[in-house]
């Protein structure tokens, strides 16, 4: 059954197996978020070391890596069912780390073990989700609102899931934010067991064995078509170069703005309000006209912006750039997965999307805040800012000498 007179901003909940998933996803981001919060609160509770906690990100972050293999493997299985295998490994993930924390026999060496795990799950599911979407929605016109609408939807989640964990760790502990996680993933695999995939829908896999030459044909198709590499290439450029912010932010709320750690807390918050007010606009947007346009916009913006909280000493205008700085983010994510997806053939879908999952901010951002760490060491906190966005805004002029390639691109396909 199909929302009646469904308005044209939520146009991609028209299709029943997205509108499942999108509310099943929604109820378990708020988990995932409360568990990050959870995690990391009790890795620093547990060592009181900003060393370990740096360690722990890394670690956690670090199977993304494998992506690109995974991606193969999704490409020759069927999508609904790795997610519906992942998710139950990481309610298991999810629901164990609870039971540790709250019998108080959890220690760093199963937590790192266990997010770890957690890791490796998500280097899997990542690019299996972004190949099912299109599966998901009945219409490929509805692609780019349905991923508009899963940005949205992140940046919901960011806001409601620390704000909620942070509640119950200072009521109650860690383990009850890992037991809310655990059963959050009910509602993804209730909505996975309801969908109708159709055939028509469903990708014909060949459920042949891995090769090594099938993964490097992934490579080579993704670095041979000249859009897809232009984009991944930006994308991976904003990512490691324009978000600084994670490492360095600390250091301007307490040294140059006059605050301290409750400064920092809003200046997060600030970034995922401009996270989310820049997912609701896109999903404001109907088809793919003048979203690579959008793309290169937003990346030059976001040097620009960063050059700008870089020199600003001013409480106001660095809280502004802040929430421009979420902003141009999340657009220059989502537009980019919106053309990738739209240009990928489906049978290949899950190999670049696997690549697409290490220029995003699976392995960029954790990579990219070291780098700004380590050069913040030599240059200071604001130089290393100037700098990476100066990098932003040269990345983004070289991309837009490729626009009427891009342009041409997407113009065949829509």
């Amino acid at each position: 059954m199909r929302l009646p007179q469904l308005n044209l901003k939520l146009r991609a909940l028209s299709s029943r197996n997205y509108r499942l998933f999108f509310f099943g996803q929604g109820t378990s981001l708020i988990g995932t978020w409360m568990n990050n919060v959870a995690a990391i609160w009790a890795v620093y509770r547990l060592t009181d070391s900003p060393l370990v906690l740096g360690v722990f990100g890394f670690l956690s972050q670090s199977p993304a890596i494998l992506a690109p293999l995974a991606g193969s493997y999704v490409d020759r299985h069927n999508r609904r069912q790795i997610l519906l295998a992942t998710q139950m490994i990481s309610m298991l993930q999810s629901l164990t780390l609870a039971a540790l924390a709250l019998t108080n026999t959890l220690n760093i060496g199963n937590l790192i073990i266990l997010s770890f795990i957690q890791g490796v799950i998500n280097a899997l599911d990542l690019p299996t989700r972004q190949a099912f979407l299109p599966e998901m929605v009945d219409k490929r016109a509805d692609l780019n609102n349905a991923i508009a609408l899963n940005a949205s939807l992140l940046g919901l989640s960011r806001l409601l899931g620390p704000a909620i964990a942070g509640v119950i760790i200072a009521r109650y502990s860690t383990g009850i934010c890992f037991l809310i996680d655990g059963l959050s993933y009910i509602a993804v695999l209730a909505s996975l067991l309801a969908m109708k995939i159709s055939p028509s829908q469903t990708l014909q896999t060949t459920h042949t064995k891995f090769s090594q030459r099938e993964l490097i044909a992934g490579f080579r198709y993704a670095f041979n078509s000249i859009p897809i590499r232009v984009i991944l290439i930006l994308l991976a450029l904003v990512n490691f170069m324009g978000t600084p912010l994670i490492a360095l932010g600390p250091v301007f709320a307490r040294e140059f703005l006059g605050g301290s750690s409750h400064t920092f807390g809003y200046m997060m918050t600030t970034s995922a309000v401009g996270a989310l007010i820049g997912a609701v606009y896109l999903s404001l947007r109907s088809g793919l006209v003048g979203l690579e346009r959008l793309y290169g916009f937003a990346a030059a913006m976001l040097g620009v912006v960063l050059i700008v909280f870089s020199q600003s000493r001013v409480v106001w205008l660095s809280f502004m750039a802040v929430a421009f700085i979420g902003l141009f983010l999340i657009i220059n994510n989502a537009a980019s997965n919106t053309m990738i997806l739209t240009m990928t053939e489906a049978d290949k879908q899950g190999r670049v999307m696997g690549i697409y999952t290490i220029a995003s901010d699976s392995i960029m951002l954790p990579c990219g805040n070291l780098f700004a760490g380590v050069l913040a060491y030599f240059v200071g906190a604001p130089s290393t800012m100037l700098i990476e966005g100066i990098c932003c805004l040269v990345g983004a002029i070289i991309f837009w000498q490729y626009l009427p390639i891009i342009e041409r691109s997407l113009k065949n396909i829509s």
